[in-house]
């Protein structure tokens, strides 16, 4: 956990894992770090009694496949096990992308814009330009970030992406809460006419590379996650507005 810590950079997720663990910890070593009287307890009625009981046993019982499962070779995360969701297994992280994809968010001022004509929003955690250090923001939680980091595991916006759409119309608009989720604006004086998201496959450069080129990503292009879209393109096709021509091929 120490390792993950100090190399994953996931805002506060370890040390929520670490807060966990107080519970393997004996009540005399947590009294000793704690000196507080435990309260003296009421006895239990026997129904109660009978009751925890019966669902201790259906715990136990509906928990043998979800043991299995974790000392299984093949182990399988967030799966379900029983309808009642009191076993199944959870993992943060359970599964994850070999490939990091990143989306990049463009705006212009041009009627017929070229790629030249596109200038990047820069995020606060999010690699934009390949020449950017990676940032330490832990145990802060870039929230936006975040997001947009799942966002990019799909080739183009599902229904569970709808805010994508209406982020990109706040930057269309100029909305200064959330220009301020960002490092960078580069439409500071004018909010620009069109705007686009473009995913990208990021990788680390090798020690190699980065001594020769001094850039910290290599990135390919892999498609159009929004195609541009004005301010009234947006406005109305709002309820439609994660399908097509919105989105990307």
């Amino acid at each position: 956990m120490e390792k993950v810590t100090v190399t994953g950079n996931f805002s506060w997720l370890n040390a929520l894992s670490a807060v966990q663990a107080i519970a393997t910890f004996s009540d005399g070593v947590l009294t000793s770090l704690l000196p507080v009287a435990a309260p003296t307890a009421a006895p239990t009625p026997v129904p109660l009694r009978a009751i925890s009981v019966l669902v201790g046993l259906l715990v136990l019982g509906l928990s043998i496949r979800p043991a299995r499962n974790m000392l299984s070779s093949s182990q399988v995360m967030n799966t379900s096990f029983d309808p009642f969701s009191l076993v199944n297994t959870y993992g943060a992280f359970g599964s994850i992308t070999r490939d990091r994809y990143q989306l990049v968010v463009e705006g212009t001022h041009a009627e017929f814009p070229t790629d030249d004509d596109w200038t990047a929003y820069e995020f606060a955690g999010q690699p934009v330009r390949t020449d950017e250090r990676p940032s330490q923001w832990a145990p802060y939680h870039l929230r936006l970030d975040w997001q947009l980091w799942f966002a990019a595991m799909r080739p183009r916006p599902g229904p569970r992406q709808r805010w994508v759409i209406r982020f990109l119309e706040r930057l269309l608009e100029g909305d200064t809460a959330t220009l301020s989720l960002l490092r960078r604006n580069p439409f500071s004086d004018d909010p620009p006419d069109r705007i686009r998201v473009l995913r990208y496959r990021y990788r680390f450069t090798t020690p190699a590379e980065r001594a020769e080129t001094g850039q910290w990503w290599v990135r390919e292009r892999v498609g159009a996650y929004v195609h541009p879209v004005s301010l009234s393109d947006i406005r109305s096709g709002s309820r439609t507005a994660v399908r097509s021509p919105l989105v990307g091929d």
